[in-house]
Parts: structure tokens; C-alpha cells; sequence
């Protein structure tokens, strides 16, 4: 039996979505409270304000405008320092938006992925948008890594029990 390209997408996407996530979590096991909040720079943005940026893009790009529901995205003030709440808040906050992202994604029928919609100014399809979301988390994941990594000295074991120089077959 063939598998159906969208089912597959759906499957690679959540996959993707979910890598992320664990690594998020790897990496905030490392930090505490204060860290999180810590700009290296006036240009740059805390662990804290990238999880709070991520839970809104994921809201506007998978919930709205793949999911339909209204856009109440106010992307200006994620930048701002009022979000500043527990890190374990904005992460339950955050968490709870990648699972109904994930259940979104899930429910999307072929033809929703390839219907055109109008998100953050962008005309994108349902793929467009999920492609978008997998690869904005993927970056601002690197980001989150790179500073824990700067800041401990220590690699994260994101990949411990793996063998990555196996060749592909």
C-alpha cells in the first residue's frame, strides 16, 4: 500500500516539531530562572523571550491561519520586558500551543495544504505555513542551544546513544 504524501508530511513535520521540543527541554534542564531572562546585548533576546516569540508565531502561522482560528497575535510586546513570568509558565504556555499545533497539523486535509492563505503579510500555503513553523522553531532552538552551551561549557547530549557517523544505506 502507498503511503499518502500528506499523511507522510504530517508525520515528518510533527516528527521535526517534536526534536525540537526535546531539545528545548534538554536545554532548559541546564539553566536556571535568571539565565533565561539574561540578554547578551541590547540586540539579542533571552531564552525567556524567544519561548514567548515562539508561542506566537506558532499560534499566528499553525492555529490561525492553518487552523483557523482569529489572530490575536500582538508580536510587538513579546519583545517587551513584561513577559517576564516563571519560565516554567511560559514553557507550560509554549508546550501547550505545540500540542494543539501538533493536532492541527494532524487534521489538515490534503486539499488544506495546498489551499493559499494570508499570514503575517505572507501568502503561503498549508505546507508553506507548517514549513515555516518547523523551521522558525528549528532556528530559535539552535539559538536556545547555543546559549546554554556558551554559558555551561558542556555539550547537551542531544543526540547520546546515537552513533551519527553511520552511513547511510
Amino acid at each position: 500500500m502507498e503511503t499518502d504524501w500528506a499523511d507522510e508530511f504530517k508525520k515528518q513535520a510533527i516528527y521535526r516539531i517534536s526534536e525540537s521540543v526535546r531539545m528545548l527541554e534538554i536545554s532548559l534542564q541546564k539553566v536556571d530562572r535568571e539565565f533565561c531572562w539574561q540578554q547578551v546585548n541590547k540586540n539579542t533576546n533571552s531564552i525567556g523571550t524567544l519561548l514567548v516569540h515562539l508561542e506566537g508565531n506558532i499560534r499566528q502561522y499553525i492555529l490561525s491561519g492553518l487552523g483557523g482560528q482569529a489572530d490575536m497575535r500582538n508580536r510587538e510586546s513579546e519583545f517587551g520586558n513584561s513577559n517576564r513570568a516563571e519560565v516554567s509558565v511560559v514553557w507550560e504556555k509554549l508546550s501547550a500551543t505545540i500540542s494543539e499545533a501538533r493536532e492541527t497539523i494532524n487534521s489538515c486535509s490534503r486539499e488544506q495544504f495546498l489551499t493559499y492563505k494570508e499570514v503575517q503579510g505572507f501568502s503561503l500555503s498549508g505546507l508553506g505555513i507548517v514549513l515555516h513553523v518547523v523551521e522558525h522553531l528549528s532556528y530559535h532552538t539552535g539559538q536556545v542551544a547555543h546559549m546554554v552551551k556558551a554559558r555551561s561549557g558542556q555539550g547537551l547530549g542531544f543526540y547520546e546513544g546515537i552513533d551519527l557517523n553511520t552511513r547511510n544505506t
